[in-house]
């Protein structure tokens, strides 16, 4: 097992020099985003990540997105607006953003290791209104672990913030004990939050959300992510029973209490 400080650095630029064996498409035309439009930019008022529905009315990205490192604390959500499928001057749907859930635990995880760090880099945003079938369909997260291999990453970023790029033939190279995921894709500024999918008996399943890039010396440049389905099972346990409950406040849901402190990563704000 190699030791995860090697992962330590998060870098804020691209990485051109990765594998040509790599596909990447961008998919700037409204036919080109057939099937992919449950993917969507998400603008938070400081920046821009990538998010991706999962429900109807529920978007899946990284936490760091929404949460400001410097004042630690949650961004309002009231700025921040969902654009499924943008493509240009075309988008899909556009939300707006009325519950935050952060995974259990991201708020203290750089006060333990940069394991649980990574591992609790999740957020779900519920809409305020639901986006349709018609619209937008949404990804399912896939269960259980998933072996080395083939991933497609769908994502935004500096350059082509107003426009997927979708990169088929990166791919899973390790997980680590904890669950910390490391790729061979291409990500940038606003790839933060940006869904991993694997081929799963012809359907794309969501194994991965992109939270940072390492540069450890003398090794390849990685995109990092997480193993999803505890997280965000609970999460959406969470935001369920949140819903049940009669609301007490206009702010964010905190899973947990504490504070974090790092680089904002991946965010764009270009």
């Amino acid at each position: 097992m190699r030791i995860l400080q090697l992962l330590f650095s998060a870098v804020l630029i691209c990485a051109p020099s990765l594998i040509a064996a790599q596909e990447r498409d961008r998919l700037d035309h409204r036919s080109e985003l057939l099937g992919w439009e449950g993917v969507g930019r998400l603008d938070t008022g400081t920046g821009t990540c990538t998010g991706t529905l999962i429900a109807k009315d529920l978007v899946l990205t990284a936490a760091h997105c929404v949460v400001d490192d410097r004042k630690e604390h949650v961004l309002p959500k009231g700025a921040m607006r969902f654009h499924a499928g943008l493509a240009h001057d075309f988008t899909a749907a556009t939300r707006s953003v009325t519950k935050i859930v952060l995974a259990e635990g991201y708020l203290n995880a750089a006060k333990v290791s940069l394991t649980e760090q990574i591992r609790t880099d999740l957020a779900v945003l519920r809409l305020d209104r639901p986006i349709f079938s018609t619209e937008a369909e949404p990804f399912k997260v896939r269960s259980g672990a998933v072996q080395a291999g083939p991933v497609t990453l769908v994502s935004y970023g500096r350059g082509r913030n107003t426009s997927l790029q979708r990169e088929s033939g990166c791919r899973l190279k390790e997980t680590y004990r904890g669950g910390v995921m490391t790729f061979d894709c291409d990500v940038t500024f606003g790839s933060s939050g940006a869904p991993v999918f694997v081929n799963d008996q012809g359907l794309m399943r969501i194994v991965s959300v992109i939270s940072m890039m390492s540069d450890a010396p003398g090794r390849e440049t990685e995109a990092i992510g997480m193993s999803l389905p505890n997280v965000v099972d609970a999460m959406l346990r969470e935001m369920r029973n949140d819903a049940a409950r009669a609301p007490v406040s206009a702010g964010a849901k905190r899973v947990s209490v504490g504070q974090r402190s790092g680089g904002a990563r991946f965010v764009s704000v270009d």
